[in-house]
């Protein structure tokens, strides 16, 4: 499907966990303009709010230099999210899963299954420069 410019909001953040509020503010924004619904938009919020951290701890690993592209895309029915990193990229069929036993008590862990759980649809891909790349959707 193809996109309009004035239909896209784009991101370009340092990986500064501080920099998360801007991406809060900015899918507030936009998933009211939408018409999304208070519980939805927390939903996405958190599902968001994982991501990027996601990108800027595990990805980038902290390195501030490194940056973290958020693209929000507004559909008719429907607000998509991009997040980027610059990192190696992982495997996600070998990420814990967080509610077998021995992974109950950890501290971190989650923030995946938040996502697919929290998201209509979740997918990852690996460009070839480098990085990951979350894409996320959410239909109203």
């Amino acid at each position: 499907m193809k996109t309009s410019a004035s239909r896209t909001v784009r991101l370009d953040l340092a990986s500064r966990l501080d920099l998360t509020e801007v991406v809060q503010t900015v899918l507030n924004h936009l998933s009211s303009l939408l018409g999304f619904d208070e519980e939805t938009i927390h939903k996405m919020s958190v599902a968001l709010h994982e991501s990027v951290v996601n990108a800027m701890k595990h990805g980038n690993r902290g390195e501030e230099a490194k940056r973290v592209a958020v693209e929000f895309v507004l559909h008719p029915a429907a607000l998509e999210f991009r997040v980027q990193d610059e990192g190696t990229g992982f495997d996600p069929g070998r990420v814990a899963n967080p509610v077998e036993p021995e992974n109950l008590l950890r501290p971190d862990g989650r923030g995946i299954l938040f996502m697919k759980n929290f998201m209509d649809e979740v997918s990852y891909s690996f460009p070839a420069r480098g990085g990951t790349v979350v894409r996320m959707l959410k239909k109203l």
